[in-house]
C-alpha cells in the first residue's frame, strides 16, 4: 500500500474536520494531530486555515470533475437518448452525493459560499465545480431535444433548475431532515415527466 505524502494527510484530514465541524470550529493544529504530522508542519505547507480551505475546495473539485469526466466522457456511446442520459447523471449526482458526502457537506457550508464572495480563487474552484455538473445536465438535454427524447425547453434554464432540485434534495440528507434516499425514485420520475416530449 502507498503512503500518501504529508501534505495528501493534512487535506484528507481538513476535508473531513472542515465537512463534520465547519471552519470557524476546525483548528489548525487538530488537523496537523489528525494527519499525524508536527504542528509547525502544517504551516509550512499551508501559511493560513484560510489558504488550506481553499486548497481542500479545490481538491474537492478536481475529484469531483474526475468523476463526472469517467462516467460522461463520450457520454453518447453509453446512452440511447438524451433523456436516459440526463436520467443517469441525475442517478450518478445523488450516487456521487452520498458516497463523497463530505465533498458536498463542504459545497454547501455557509462558509464556503461566503469566503467565495472575497477570495477569487474558492470562487474559480465553486464555479468550475457547478459549471461541470450544469454542463452535463445541459448536454444531456441538448442531446435530448436533439433525439426528441426531451420537450421544447432551454437546455440551460432546466439544467439549472434540475441542479437546484438535486442540490435541495442533497441537503435533506446533509442536514439530517430527511431520509433523502427514500425521495431518489419519486425524484427520477419527477425528472421524467417534467422533460420528457
Amino acid at each position: 500500500m502507498a503512503r500518501i505524502s504529508k501534505k495528501q494527510a493534512i487535506l484528507e484530514m481538513a476535508t473531513m474536520l472542515f465537512a463534520d465541524q465547519g471552519f470557524i470550529k476546525t483548528s489548525m493544529t487538530e488537523v496537523a494531530k489528525l494527519a499525524g504530522i508536527a504542528g509547525a508542519t502544517i504551516f509550512y505547507h499551508y501559511k493560513t486555515k484560510e489558504e488550506l480551505f481553499v486548497a481542500v475546495i479545490e481538491s474537492v473539485k478536481v475529484g469531483v470533475l474526475e468523476e463526472y469526466c469517467a462516467n460522461f466522457t463520450n457520454c453518447s456511446a453509453k446512452y440511447q437518448s438524451g433523456l436516459e442520459m440526463l436520467l443517469a447523471a441525475v442517478s450518478f449526482h445523488l450516487h456521487l452525493a452520498d458516497s463523497k458526502k463530505q465533498w458536498f457537506l463542504l459545497l454547501n457550508h455557509h462558509f464556503t459560499h461566503e469566503l467565495a464572495g472575497v477570495n477569487p480563487e474558492c470562487r474559480r474552484h465553486l464555479t468550475d465545480i457547478y459549471e461541470c455538473l450544469v454542463n452535463i445536465f445541459e448536454k444531456a438535454l441538448t442531446i435530448g431535444l436533439e433525439d426528441g427524447t426531451v420537450r421544447d425547453l432551454s437546455a440551460r434554464k432546466t439544467a439549472l433548475i434540475i441542479l437546484a432540485m438535486v442540490d435541495g434534495i442533497q441537503q435533506l440528507e446533509n442536514n439530517r431532515l430527511y431520509d433523502a434516499s427514500a425521495l431518489y425514485g419519486e425524484f427520477q420520475v419527477l425528472c421524467r415527466h417534467m422533460i420528457e416530449k
